[in-house]
This record gives structure tokens, C-alpha cells and sequence, in this order.
């Protein structure tokens, strides 16, 4: 890589880092791994494929899809991960009347 492009590189990332935390950007092969604390989502499958076990604890997830992919099941599963380990999360959905009523109760008591 031509060094005035690395340098602009690591100047990049060097202020995306003083940004927005250690560990926001990798690189590939980079030895040094950020433990990054998370919730599971229930799934096995996908706390592996997100790679650190879960949802990052503490950050923004938006979690989209088309219409019946499952985005409401996993969002209302991932409350509940964080409920039994004493968490708490804010659900912001434009979609809340499409949620049936009793999960709807159960995540407005919890809010409360």
C-alpha cells in the first residue's frame, strides 16, 4: 500500500477510534481482539455469526427485514435475554400495533 494512503488510513481510524470507541473498526488479521460485552439473542446460530455472542451491549441495533422475516420475534427475545441477566432496553417500533397483545402488555409492564 502506498504510504501516504496507510497514513491517511491509520489517521482515519485513529479518529473514528477517539470517536466512537476501541474496537469500532478491525482489521482483518489483526491479532489484538476487544472483548465487547452483549446480550444473546436466544439463537445460537446467530450470537456466532455476529461474532462477539450477542447484541453489543450499549449500542444502537437496528434490526430490519421484510414484512414477517421474524424481526419482531427475535427483538421481543432479545428483551427477555436481558431481562433474565437484569438489563434494560428502550423498543422504539413503528410496527408496535402489529405486535400481539400479550407480548404488547408484557413489554409495556416492563417499561413501566
Amino acid at each position: 500500500m502506498d504510504p501516504n494512503k496507510k497514513k491517511a488510513l491509520d489517521a482515519a481510524l485513529l479518529q473514528i477510534e477517539r470517536q466512537f470507541g476501541k474496537g469500532t473498526v478491525m482489521r482483518m488479521g489483526d491479532q489484538e481482539r476487544v472483548a465487547i460485552p452483549s446480550i444473546s439473542t436466544g439463537s445460537l446460530g446467530l450470537d456466532i455469526a455476529l461474532g462477539i455472542g450477542g447484541l453489543p451491549k450499549g449500542r444502537i441495533c437496528e434490526i430490519y427485514g421484510p414484512e414477517s422475516s421474524g424481526k419482531t420475534t427475535l427483538t421481543l427475545q432479545v428483551i427477555a435475554e436481558a431481562q433474565k441477566a437484569g438489563g434494560q432496553l428502550l423498543l422504539l417500533t413503528r410496527s408496535m400495533h402489529w405486535i400481539p397483545s400479550t407480548p404488547t402488555n408484557w413489554v409495556c409492564r416492563w417499561m413501566t
